[in-house]
């Protein structure tokens, strides 16, 4: 049909064309048509009106193409599940042991690229720092700070305190002895100021007018302090010249006891003649009296009546004044006034309120360079008892910084003795005077001295 003989090229048409078992069969050439040769035949085509027209029929020799694949619809439902078998098992999960967290070691913050375009990092010129990155700015503790700074101010007085006690001169002033007075109520002091010259050279003695060594240590200044659980402080001057018993020299004046037996017998001298225990003793030499004056800077104080003294080296006039280290050692001792020992007792008590009042005023504690000086020319100067300390003499200066009543012994008049003139104490007055302290008690307004 149509000029095809099915005899004739059954053979070719059904037989593959030569070639290796695998591989695609190869395009069979046609020869070329000659003259004379008939026209190629065409394969009959069916057309289909149903439907979409179908791709030309391929050869034998043809390889077909891959169909395209279909994409599956969108799933609108769960994917069906794989039933699992049956397992009977615990109800409930196994118990699970607890794993202590371990965060791991801390990881370096990742270094983030630099931009594709922005290149290497700009070469600072020459001979310029590169800039720091700001520090991070640290937390202040002010009150950590001030914690420290109190520290270190506490151990600073502690340390100041012990070198100050340490610098004491202690001697054994107060002793036990048979048939000595009992303990009494409040705190009772004995002061003694000596014409003690030791470590004077020949100029200073010539300035503070000692009169060069003259035998024993003797005492111009001798003042009782009684300081009360509760109430004012009472200072009594003793005179010098008092007529008493010194215990195993007889009657003589008071001062002769210093110079027979030293602090000790004079201390026991007081007790017996007064009535009162002693608690604390504290003395003080020509030298270092000034030397504590001159500290402070001089002291101020009102002169009652003129005193020219040229063996106490002084020429005062009346009136208030300042005097420095040797003038306000003569205004204590001289005696060259109408009252001789009596006004030399009030003076002593004139230049104790001066002393006091400067010493403990705010601007000498508040000044460490003028505090510390006058702590420690003081704290040199003094002999104490072997029981005494700087802080027993801290407590009596605030003792006697308040409103202190300043005294002396009820005198009865003087006399002739084989010991020279002598100052009688007036026994009624005295007695119930010393009672009033060994009680406690403030002294009566009657029996003080003013």
């Amino acid at each position: 049909m149509n000029g095809d003989d099915p005899q004739r090229n059954a053979q070719a048409r059904r037989m593959p064309p030569p070639g290796r078992p695998g591989e695609p069969p190869m395009r069979r050439r046609m020869p070329a048509p000659g003259p004379g040769a008939p026209p190629p035949i065409e394969p009959t085509q069916v057309v289909r009106r149903d439907g979409p027209p179908h791709p030309p029929p391929l050869a034998y020799s043809q390889i077909p193409p891959e169909p395209a694949r279909r994409m599956p619809p969108p799933r609108t439902h769960a994917p069906t599940q794989r039933p699992v078998p049956h397992h009977e098992g615990p109800r409930h999960a196994p118990t699970q042991r607890p794993v202590p967290f371990d965060d791991g070691p801390p990881h370096a913050p990742r270094r983030q690229p630099r931009p594709y375009r922005e290149g290497p990092p700009p070469v600072p010129p020459r001979g310029a720092r590169p800039a720091r990155a700001p520090r991070p700015r640290r937390k202040r503790h002010p009150f950590r700070w001030f914690l420290v700074i109190l520290l270190v101010l506490v151990l600073a007085a502690v340390g100041a305190v012990i070198q100050l006690d340490s610098s004491l001169n202690r001697i054994p002033a107060l002793t036990n002895y048979a048939q000595r007075v009992g303990d009494t109520p409040g705190t009772n002091w004995l002061l003694v100021g000596s014409d003690g010259r030791a470590g004077l050279t020949p100029d200073q003695e010539q300035e503070l007018a000692t009169g060069g060594e003259v035998g024993p240590e003797r005492t111009d200044t001798i003042i009782l302090v009684h300081v009360p659980e509760s109430g004012k402080t009472t200072l009594v001057s003793l005179p010098r010249d008092s007529y008493v018993s010194i215990p195993g020299h007889g009657k003589d004046k008071l001062n002769a006891a210093f110079a027979l037996g030293g602090p000790a017998l004079l201390a026991q001298t007081v007790e017996i003649a007064t009535g009162l225990r002693l608690d604390h003793y504290a003395q003080i030499g020509f030298g270092g009296f000034a030397s504590v004056v001159d500290t402070l800077g001089g002291i101020d104080v009102c002169v009652p009546k003129p005193i020219d003294d040229p063996l106490a080296g002084i020429d005062l006039p009346a009136g208030c004044q300042r005097l420095n280290g040797p003038q306000a050692l003569g205004f204590v001792r001289s005696r060259a006034t109408a009252l001789a020992d009596l006004d030399r007792m009030n003076n002593q008590r004139i230049f104790m309120a001066a002393l006091l009042e400067k010493a403990t005023s705010g601007a000498t504690l508040a000044n460490p360079f003028k505090l510390w000086p006058l702590a420690s020319d003081t704290a040199k100067s003094l002999k104490v008892d072997n029981g005494d300390h700087i802080w027993d003499l801290g407590r009596l200066a605030w003792a006697l910084k308040g409103d202190a009543v300043t005294t002396a012994v009820p005198i009865g008049g003087f006399d002739d003795t084989d010991s020279g003139n002598v100052l009688l104490w007036d026994k009624d007055k005295a007695s119930r005077f010393f009672d009033a302290l060994a009680g406690d008690q403030p002294v009566p307004e009657d029996l003080l001295t003013r």
